[in-house]
């Protein structure tokens, strides 16, 4: 059976689903190496930013050259409140807000790729219920591939992920007392 190559990968390609997780450094890094590698692939990236949105990054200067191909959007204010603090209603309304926009781009099969950055906090923190991103998951247009990223994915998201890459870090120059470095960690 002698087929042509891209007759044989049409009948594989379809969209994926995975998720970056873990407690190391790297998930929204690899997330966006994956959203250049599919520009560079002519596909149309949107990654939507759960929490973010104090701070100006360079990815975000970055993808500008890129036109409407990569558009970033931050939805958050920066730092959630966490831990024994009450989580901040406007952070709670600010991430309903953020998953309402992201289930429509993933839905509208406007994107070739979505990532969802930061999600997995917004679901570990109890701001938003996983089973209503699952939901929209298995709705999704079948070319569409959505990355979500952030540590303590939740068990049904892993569970329905195509792909799940769990960073682990051994080492960090922050043990060192050295800052974050402009262009490699922001």
């Amino acid at each position: 059976m002698d087929r042509p190559f891209d007759d044989f990968m049409s009948e594989l390609r379809r969209g994926l689903i995975i998720v970056n997780t873990g407690p190391g450094k790297g998930k929204t890094t690899a997330a966006m190496g994956t959203g250049l590698r599919a520009v560079g692939c002519g596909m149309k990236v949107l990654m939507l930013q759960f929490l973010k949105g104090s701070w100006h990054y360079g990815e975000l200067d970055a993808v500008q050259s890129f036109g409407g191909n990569f558009v970033i959007k931050q939805l958050g204010r920066g730092f959630v409140k966490v831990g024994g603090a009450e989580t901040d209603p406007e952070d709670i309304r600010m991430v309903e807000e953020a998953w309402a926009e992201s289930a429509a781009a993933i839905l509208s099969g406007e994107w070739d790729l979505v990532i969802l950055d930061e999600i997995n906090y917004a679901m570990s923190y109890g701001m938003l219920d996983p089973e209503k991103v699952a939901e929209v998951l298995r709705r999704k247009p079948e070319q569409v591939h959505v990355i979500l990223t952030g540590r303590s994915a939740h068990p049904t998201i892993v569970e329905l992920a195509d792909t799940v890459t769990e960073m682990k870090q051994v080492k960090h120059a922050y043990e060192k007392g050295v800052m974050a470095q402009r262009g490699i960690e922001y």
